[in-house]
């Protein structure tokens, strides 16, 4: 079963790998990931859809929210959510079938990008399963390459955030008395 997941995080070096880490251990599939800065620079939201047993969905947001680095951990599965994917796909077609491409990219609020002798770069922003539809349906068309960003959320009921003080990783290091051998 697909989990979406939603993470606020500090942006620090490692704390990707820490999340993707946590996953592959324990043999969860990633099946989307992305990740970027807030309006703070200090933090970065990621989103991850993870194929998982249903009976593990609140241990996986529970082993996250143990992570150094993750501020808060929301599965966004169930929960009242704008869930958007972005496609961009290059399609090569003759000339004739070019006004019908585009009548098709209008009808899934796609719109051209570039365009070239050859074809269009199209961009459209929805849901996974009409982006599927969208890629079957292009694909009748012409020559096909489709390139997709994976799946972003934000919850629609805002959640009053409580942030802790990160969480000291090992002792301070103590310095070495002048003097000692090297």
């Amino acid at each position: 079963m697909m989990q979406l997941i939603s993470l606020l995080m500090e942006n620090k070096p490692g704390a990707l790998m820490r999340v993707t880490g946590l996953l592959t251990a324990r043999g969860y599939n990633i099946e989307s990931l992305t990740v970027a800065r807030t309006t703070d620079p200090a933090l970065s939201r990621m989103s991850i859809l993870v194929d998982v047993e249903p009976h593990q969905k609140a241990l996986v947001i529970k082993q996250m929210s143990r992570l150094v680095n993750v501020l808060q951990a929301a599965d966004l599965s169930e929960a009242p959510a704008a869930r958007r994917e972005l496609l961009l796909a290059r399609i090569k077609a003759p000339l004739p079938n070019r006004a019908a491409i585009l009548k098709e990219a209008e009808i899934f609020g796609a719109r051209a990008i570039d365009s070239s002798p050859e074809g269009f770069v199209l961009e459209v922003t929805s849901e996974g399963e009409k982006l599927d539809e969208f890629i079957e349906i292009l694909g009748h068309y012409g020559e096909l390459e489709v390139t997709r960003s994976g799946m972003v959320a934000v919850p629609l009921e805002p959640k009053k955030l409580k942030l802790s003080r990160p969480r000291e990783v090992g002792p301070a290091l103590e310095t070495e008395p002048a003097g000692a051998n090297r």
